[in-house]
């Protein structure tokens, strides 16, 4: 039998109960949630027993509940490969409004990260960026683009950023090793995790930085090394990477950043739009033409 869980799942599907296929439902839509739930629990969400829930672990082939409850949680740990990806999305919304399902699955991340997110360790991130000496910022492939738009704001604010973009140990560590106790380095990856994300947080931990993970899960490699951790919820089973609430929690950093350095920040950026405005950087909106309509 297919090794991967969602596969099970489709091909067991038509030997399921009506119990069976409220489990399988609850796992494809949150199986990051379940994968922490005992057998009761989960039999408790949804609405069966928990010998209901051993029966549906060994209808999918699996030797008892623990077998299932680690594949959901490496499922967490190892995102699908592309091809089971586009398999699974297709599944779920293909006879759907693709608009509609698919933003309405990103307003549902934004809401459980909501609820999962520690305001504790946001509050110490907030402090660690705002006190550093300088900032580091790692974020390969996807988790690149939200890295950059992170470090560009705060490149603007501080003027202190280095970006670590590479997957080189070679340039990683050639911009790195001048960091310090004095620095704080943010380090931003989902699944599949970037084996070099874990090895420069690591570095930076080791040499004293305040390190910040920005990730998915507490089992996620990247909390190892963390001071702080912010959950945000992405989507390892979408045929793309969905970024969408770890980019409205760099937001939310961002935010917090500028609430409590807002008199410098001010001037920063008033300096900013002086040598904007002298350099021409930015078209001007056009007037408004005069109506020609008799008042």
């Amino acid at each position: 039998m297919d090794s991967n869980l969602l596969v099970r799942i489709d091909l067991s599907r038509k030997n399921f109960s009506k119990g069976q296929r409220k489990i399988a439902s609850f796992i494809e839509e949150h199986y990051d949630t379940a994968a922490f739930m005992t057998a009761a629990k989960l039999g408790e969400i949804v609405g069966v027993s928990e010998s209901t829930v051993v029966r549906f672990a060994t209808t999918l082939g699996y030797d008892g509940y623990p077998f299932l409850q680690k594949a959901m949680q490496e499922m967490i740990r190892d995102k699908l490969n592309s091809i089971q990806r586009i398999e699974v999305t297709t599944g779920r919304i293909a006879s759907s409004d693709v608009v509609e399902s698919v933003l309405n699955q990103d307003i549902d991340k934004i809401k459980r990260t909501i609820e999962e997110i520690s305001r504790e360790d946001f509050n110490k991130a907030v402090d660690a960026i705002i006190n550093a000496k300088h900032i580091y910022i790692f974020g390969v492939k996807s988790a690149s683009y939200i890295a950059s738009f992170f470090g560009y704001y705060l490149d603007l604010i501080f003027g202190n950023v280095t970006m670590l973009n590479s997957t080189s140990k070679t340039t990683t560590y050639e911009k790195l090793f001048r960091i310090t106790d004095k620095d704080v380095m943010i380090g931003i990856s989902f699944p599949r995790y970037s084996t070099m994300a874990v090895d420069a947080m690591s570095f930076a931990s080791d040499r004293g930085a305040r390190v910040i993970a920005i990730t998915d899960s507490m089992i996620s490699p990247l909390v190892a090394s963390a001071d702080a951790v912010l959950l945000a919820r992405s989507d390892i089973a979408s045929v793309v990477d969905t970024l969408v609430a770890p980019l409205s929690l760099i937001n939310a950093l961002l935010v917090a950043i500028v609430i409590e350095r807002k008199d410098e920040i001010i001037k920063t950026f008033s300096d900013l739009e002086q040598v904007w405005k002298e350099q021409n950087l930015y078209t001007a909106q056009p007037a408004a033409e005069p109506s020609n309509e008799k008042a």
